[in-house]
């Protein structure tokens, strides 16, 4: 089987999971090359996807799961019996259930899964004096998501329609992990080095940045903790200070390689 359409759909504040899915689109090859980024907003309405596109569809690991926003917006896409690439990005830690809620979800809206994938990009809370898989993905990592899209193109090539490959089955549970409730928290801005530039307003993936009486004020109910906003300020004026950085610091900075089902 052969596809020439590859479609691309991620959520990817800090850009990890965006860089993964090129990686794996460029394995593939493939004449027609169609993105959905749905990292700052959602579809207006349900977009229905045919069969005869090769669909991968990346995010970000929270806890474990797939980002809550990031699932919310991802069930606004429809499969017909459309082959898809779940992957999942997370920061060195694990990635527990989230690489099978997210395939379960994609069957349970149309889409098959042929092959699936768990990559490693810098953890949000990452920092200089404290950095958790810091730089990626990096030149390895990339050059294995092209290698697994190749693999993955192989694969379908084998085969003369969908139904001739096997279930994929991933690491994960179900019942999925259960998270613990989030404490309300948002990054803080330094007003001496803040020049109200509002690029963190833009990076927001949910509109939780604004300027209220002339300082930036970051509504911690909305808030993420995707640190996008930290990463991208241009004056290095927002952090994100949690004792949870220190904790991933010490106890997950040994190199962890991606993990492939194919």
């Amino acid at each position: 089987m052969q596809y020439q359409n590859i479609h691309l759909i991620y959520f990817s504040p800090t850009h990890t999971s965006a860089k993964i899915a090129y990686a794996i689109a460029e394995g593939l090859g493939g004449d027609t090359l169609s993105e959905s980024d749905i990292t700052h907003e959602a579809l207006k309405e349900t977009l229905h996807i045919e069969g005869n596109e090769l669909v991968i569809v990346a995010a970000p690991v929270y806890g474990g799961r797939v980002a809550e926003t990031a699932m919310e917006r991802i069930r606004l896409f429809e499969g017909e019996n459309t082959p898809v690439i779940p992957v999942v990005v997370y920061g060195n830690r694990d990635y527990e259930d989230a690489l099978k809620e997210l395939s379960d979800v994609l069957v349970a809206q149309g889409f098959v899964p042929v092959s699936a994938g768990a990559f490693i990009g810098e953890h949000s809370f990452s920092r200089k004096d404290m950095p958790i898989a810091a730089g990626r993905p990096d030149k390895e990592d990339l050059q294995k998501a092209s290698e697994f899209g190749r693999e993955v193109l192989k694969k379908l090539d084998a085969v003369s329609s969908l139904a001739d490959l096997p279930v994929l089955e991933t690491k994960g549970n179900f019942p999925y992990k259960v998270k613990g409730p989030s404490t309300p928290q948002a990054p803080v801005t330094d007003e001496d080095l803040c020049t109200q530039c509002e690029y963190c307003i833009d990076v927001c993936p949910v509109a939780a940045i604004s300027i209220v009486d002339d300082h930036m004020f970051s509504d911690p109910l909305l808030c993420i903790k995707c640190c996008a906003c930290v990463k991208e300020c241009p004056e290095g004026a927002r952090t994100f200070d949690t004792p949870y950085t220190a904790m991933l610091h010490k106890n997950f900075s040994a190199r962890r390689e991606p993990e492939l089902f194919v």
